[in-house]
């Protein structure tokens, strides 16, 4: 049984879910998302013989939500996976991440190798730190529409966001999933500055079979208190860029293994599909080429739990 509790980090509280004994794999959420977008993977994760811990990470659900944008950054994300595993008793732990959760695992394993069994990211690939800002390269490229820029206008997607938080949550799950891009076409995501984004996201009907009212029921709890705190993630994307100037280049070394749905917008963001096919002879330590997931959107673990779970199990054993 999924156990819950509050555990002092990094000079905030996180909260956790936990199951399991045995060693620590630590799941790390995206946005919008909450320690439930990996409930599927708890149990099976245990039985194989896994102590699994999912946070609220900070800016999200029951854990804290610090108030200044500069909290959010890269250092006090990894610092907090980094706290956590410390505090729950353990010297290393699997680290995995989906979304925003990817690059804080792939961060901890370049900045921490030495508490990093081995390293999985989903959907958003390992960091290769680029030339110029993001937040000021998509302005460039996009003329100020790309949804990064749109996240930085200080309370415009907040407002937007909490207007309705469970048809806000509602159309996000939906239209980044694969069941709403059957027909092939990844576009980039937009959005009309003026017009917000959700406008422009269908509204589905009828839930995906993956994703229940139970689980909008308890995504919609748990962004009760606001999206600001996830959306200041995305507010340090040219501060982050900054702070990582002295890992220019670096590579990380820990087993590592990345899994993306061939129907998901990021892996077709403005130069990632270049990265994948170059991820082999990146990283030392990939275990297998990088694996897609045929007809899977976004939401990885969520819809394809079955696949996620059993290729991560595989995984953590091959590094043991």
């Amino acid at each position: 049984m999924v156990e819950h509790r509050m555990v002092d980090v990094n000079g905030i509280r996180l909260h956790v879910a936990e199951q399991g004994s045995g060693p620590l794999v630590v799941l790390l959420h995206g946005f919008p998302e909450s320690w439930h977008s990996w409930h599927r993977q708890f149990g099976p994760l245990a039985e194989a013989g896994y102590r699994v811990v999912a946070p609220d990470q900070r800016g999200y659900g029951s854990s804290d939500h610090p108030e200044d944008v500069d909290a959010y950054s890269i250092f006090h994300l990894v610092g907090d996976v980094v706290g956590l595993i410390r505090a729950l008793g353990e010297e290393k732990a699997y680290v995995v991440g989906h979304d925003w959760g990817a690059p804080v695992a792939w961060h901890t394993a370049l900045l921490r190798p030495d508490m990093v069994r081995g390293v999985a990211g989903l959907s958003v690939p390992p960091p290769t730190r680029p030339k110029e800002p993001p937040l000021v390269t998509m302005e460039e490229r996009f003329g100020g529409r790309f949804y990064w820029n749109y996240f930085n206008r200080p309370g415009v997607a907040d407002a937007e966001f909490a207007r309705d938080t469970r048809t806000t949550l509602r159309k996000f799950f939906y239209s980044a999933s694969g069941d709403a891009a059957r027909s092939g076409e990844v576009k980039q995501p937009l959005v009309d500055p003026d017009k917000g984004w959700l406008d422009s996201m269908p509204d589905p009907e009828v839930l995906p079979e993956w994703f229940s009212e139970a689980d909008l029921d308890a995504l919609t709890e748990s962004f009760s208190r606001g999206f600001t705190g996830a959306l200041n993630w995305y507010r340090n994307l040219d501060r982050n860029w900054e702070l990582t100037a002295p890992w220019q280049g670096a590579r990380v070394t820990t087993p590592a293994l990345y899994m993306y749905g061939d129907r998901d917008v990021v892996p077709a963001f403005p130069g990632t599909p270049e990265l994948i096919r170059k991820l082999p002879a990146l990283m030392p330590n990939l275990w297998r080429d990088p694996v897609e997931l045929a007809g899977c959107g976004h939401w990885t673990q969520q819809e394809r739990p079955e696949e996620v779970t059993s290729t991560l199990i595989e995984f953590f054993r091959a590094c043991a």
